[in-house]
């Protein structure tokens, strides 16, 4: 931990100024701790560097492997001929331990995060800028503080709790405090940002608000099954009347319509050359020497890729005529073996069925729209959509047997996809109803793993899924006798090997 706060001390100078219609997170100029965080523009410039640590720790390949590949949503085409990406198969297997890479860069891009955040909050003690702007920029600093703690809580079990700026080797190593008290100081910050953070508008800039903060703490309160406390904070945002959903469920996520009014919040980006420009698609797409039938112009894709594949299990759920399944999953269909398609066309997988002469390999598509370069695309990735409130407010009220309530709730995001609505009113049915809907709504936006451990699920569903996997490529004979071992354990991530080693911490039990 030393070296990464000592890093961090000197990295959030690399920082920009903050537009009022986009949060630029490309560096700009080179200053110093001497003449710094003394101006207003100081400490946006400060914040923005706080806001791009997200990328890292919500946006990366940590993101998805760990929220998604983890859970029984997606998988991965096996590759022969590239074992090097192994360490991260390894977390959809379960055969991870504490030196997977993966689990190591969630952990350093959150606390990374976290220090940024702390070394604002510690700064702003020491200037005058006005109660109003101070106020502003807590809020950010507290909400950013907030979300990367709840990641890391729900993945690691208690951790250590920085809450000052770290300016020396004697508190540079805490120990792991308690889960409870990492909820406590959560929902701490939490409270203090949805009271000093700006009520949101029609038109955001995608900076947090306190529908942002309420969001998240209706979060915190639905993982920890406060449910009347949850059951608030979401009728809060709705009472703010600025958000709603998009008439279709595909214009949610087009780049036109970023920090939309069905946004709560996302993580920023921007294609360009700038170094602002998202790519996490690319990992999830068909290896190819040709790829230009899916992004529509020539590029080669040959290593780093097929993970996070639509799963079989994955795809039958969705209900006929459901407006989601074409947007978010496409199919490439052509010839040729795995590592080298040659890929003919895109289908759409409703109703789809394979010709026996053809491979069909499924991808997701859901963050694929038009760009000019691999690697250079302009989607913005979403931490809470509308439909998040509306479809927690219905778990959350079903929770508390008041499932009538819940019902309208739950079918305004059925009805956006063209689906019946419901009228299910037997608690124990319509909770398995609104988790599914939850899976189809939120598919590859890393909310699976976490719902399945949330709603005490993930045994059984991980275990009966990797028999499933077994089965459906048993004559590949790539799966580890040992995978798919699903247990209490496993519902955690280990604390990486340097922490424990350098830092002293406990290993979680079963690593």
């Amino acid at each position: 931990m030393k070296n990464l706060i000592c890093f961090i001390l000197f990295g959030c100078f690399l920082l920009t100024s903050c537009k009022k219609d986009f949060i630029n997170l490309a560096p700009e100029s080179l200053v110093t701790s001497g003449n710094f965080y003394k101006t207003q523009a100081h400490f946006n410039q400060a914040l923005v560097g706080a806001y791009s640590s997200l990328r890292g720790a919500k946006g990366s390949t940590s993101s998805w492997a760990m929220g998604e590949f983890r859970s029984d949503n997606t998988h991965y085409k096996y590759n022969p001929g590239n074992r090097g990406s192994f360490t991260l198969e390894a977390i959809d297997l379960f055969v991870d331990d504490q030196i997977t890479p993966v689990t190591q860069s969630k952990y350093d891009a959150s606390y990374s995060g976290i220090a940024r955040a702390n070394i604002i909050l510690s700064r702003l003690e020491t200037v005058d800028l006005g109660q109003a702007f101070e106020n502003s920029i807590i809020g950010e600093a507290k909400f950013i503080r907030a979300l990367l703690y709840f990641d890391l809580v729900r993945y690691f079990g208690g951790v250590p709790l920085y809450l000052k700026e770290v300016d020396d080797v004697a508190n540079a190593y805490l120990p792991r405090s308690s889960v409870s008290e990492v909820y406590n100081a959560i929902e701490s910050d939490l409270k203090d940002a949805i009271d000093k953070l700006p009520a949101p508008t029609a038109n955001q800039n995608g900076r947090a608000t306190k529908s942002s903060a309420k969001m998240l703490l209706a979060d915190v309160y639905l993982t920890q099954k406060k449910y009347t406390l949850s059951e608030a904070e979401l009728l809060g945002i709705i009472n703010f009347g600025v958000h709603s959903l998009l008439p279709d469920y595909s214009t949610a996520f087009n780049p036109s319509n970023k920090n939309s009014k069905e946004s709560i919040f996302e993580i920023q980006y921007r294609q360009g050359t700038t170094g602002q420009q998202s790519d996490f698609v690319y990992s999830f797409l068909p290896l190819s020497t040709n790829l230009s039938p899916i992004v529509g112009f020539p590029a080669n894709l040959t290593t780093s890729g097929m993970f996070n594949t639509p799963t079989e299990d994955l795809m039958s759920t969705y209900e006929p005529n459901d407006a989601r399944f074409n947007y978010s999953i496409g199919i490439a269909e052509g010839t040729g073996p795995v590592g080298n398609m040659v890929i003919e066309s895109v289908k759409d997988p409703q109703g789809y069925v394979k010709p026996a002469n053809k491979r069909a390999d499924p991808f997701i598509r859901k963050y694929l729209h038009t760009h000019g370069a691999m690697y250079n695309t302009d989607d913005n990735f979403p931490i809470y959509r509308y439909s998040d409130v509306l479809l927690t407010l219905a778990e959350v009220l079903n929770e508390q047997n008041k499932s009538t309530q819940a019902i309208p709730y739950l079918n305004l995001v059925r009805l956006r996809a063209r689906l019946l609505p419901s009228n299910e009113t037997d608690q124990t049915r319509l909770r398995d109803i609104i988790a599914q809907e939850r899976r189809v709504e939120f598919a590859f936006e890393n909310k699976r793993w976490l719902d399945l451990v949330r709603t005490g699920k993930a045994i059984d569903i991980m275990n009966l899924h990797g028999a499933q996997i077994k089965i459906i490529h048993a004559s590949e004979a790539y799966l580890p006798a040992n995978s798919y071992n699903v247990t209490q354990n496993r519902l955690i991530f280990p604390i990486p090997l340097r922490e424990v080693q350098v830092g002293g911490l406990q290993q979680n039990q079963g690593y």
